[in-house]
């Protein structure tokens, strides 16, 4: 379990530092939206975003592995991050 906190701090520190948040990502809760609810997270946000992952956590993000539902809210971003940990 102790590797899921990590990796929610580190995807949480990762929207920090892309999206400029001002200590808002630090809040973020699994069932907080994302996409269409944050304002700075637009088309090219998602793309630093997941280059911002794969330098992170040294995992490579092949275009048809993510879509609108992966960054549907914070839970499904990490879920997305840590099943890319696992395989």
């Amino acid at each position: 379990m102790q590797k899921t906190v990590n990796a929610a701090k580190e995807v949480q520190a990762v929207l920090e530092d892309i999206l400029g948040l001002r200590g808002r990502a630090l809040r973020f809760t699994p069932d907080m939206a994302l996409l269409g609810a944050i304002p700075e997270l637009d088309s090219m946000a998602v793309v630093a975003v997941l280059t911002a992952l794969e330098e992170r956590f040294g995992f490579v993000v092949a275009d048809d592995e993510i879509d609108g539902s992966t960054f549907r809210t914070f839970g499904s971003l990490l879920a997305f991050v840590e099943q890319k940990l696992q395989g």
